[in-house]
């Protein structure tokens, strides 16, 4: 069964010194966007270097060293799902060096009335997905570990935001009304695809998460659209609001 798929006693088979090759150490903040218009933005207006490439059956992307305010940080675009972004965390720790990730993207809203117009910090993560449950011993939900963190940062550059449970699923075609009932009856603010397995992720391999949403589209809605999911897909507020974050942690 998926719940028994944890186990930390016996020694991995794959290295990422194998795919990847030689660990290096650039520098310690990425920041992800899961925006193909945001990365191209971003690349147009800071100063940038690649750094390395990860590479893939399908493609291959390169990972950039930015400049801002005489920092670097590195800068990549996200695969989405939670297997796929943990396993860029991993390989872009192990490829750069970076210690800490700021991830942004956008969410579902499962209670437009609290989140409408404020970004969502999450504090806990629903495990409807598969990678966590190898990264971490099975439990209903996974603390958001930074939540605090990116709490105090918000509210110190004014920014808008109602921080609380959020619900990760590999299923975007399966979101039922039923089980959206469900996890808004459990305090869930939005539904998205990676934050649960990523911080599994992170937790098991001591990276610090610093994550962030933008409600889109609304599932608790009798008639559903995509309205607002394309702006908060690629709204560049978040990227300058992660810059935000990535201030505080120089």
């Amino acid at each position: 069964m998926i719940i028994d798929a944890f186990d930390p006693e016996s020694e991995a088979i794959v290295s990422p010194k194998a795919l990847v090759g030689e660990q290096r150490k650039l520098c310690d903040i990425a920041v992800g966007t899961f925006s193909r218009e945001i990365y191209s933005a971003v690349l147009e207006r800071f100063p940038n270097e690649q750094a390395g490439e990860i590479r893939a059956a399908n493609w291959i992307r390169p990972v950039h060293l930015l400049t801002v305010n005489d920092k670097k940080i590195v800068f990549y675009l996200s695969e989405m799902g939670a297997a796929l972004a943990g396993t860029d965390v991993i390989e872009i720790n192990w490829l750069t060096g970076a210690g800490r990730f700021i991830l942004f993207g956008s969410a579902g809203a499962l209670d437009h009335e609290k989140t409408k117009g404020k970004y969502v910090i999450p504090s806990e993560a629903y495990r409807d997905e598969g990678m966590s449950y190898h990264y971490a011993r099975p439990s209903d939900y996974i603390t958001i570990k930074n939540a605090d963190a990116v709490e105090k940062i918000f509210t110190k550059y004014g920014l808008p935001f109602v921080k609380g449970r959020v619900w990760t699923t590999d299923a975007l075609y399966r979101e039922t009304r039923g089980l959206a009932e469900k996890r808004k009856s459990e305090g869930c603010l939005a539904v998205e695809m990676e934050l649960a397995g990523v911080q599994a992720v992170c937790d098991f391999h001591n990276i610090e998460l610093y994550d962030f949403l933008v409600p889109g589209d609304v599932v608790d809605t009798e008639n559903y659209t995509a309205d607002g999911l394309q702006e908060a897909n690629h709204d560049m507020q978040k990227f300058y609001a992660a810059l935000r974050i990535a201030g505080e942690l120089w």
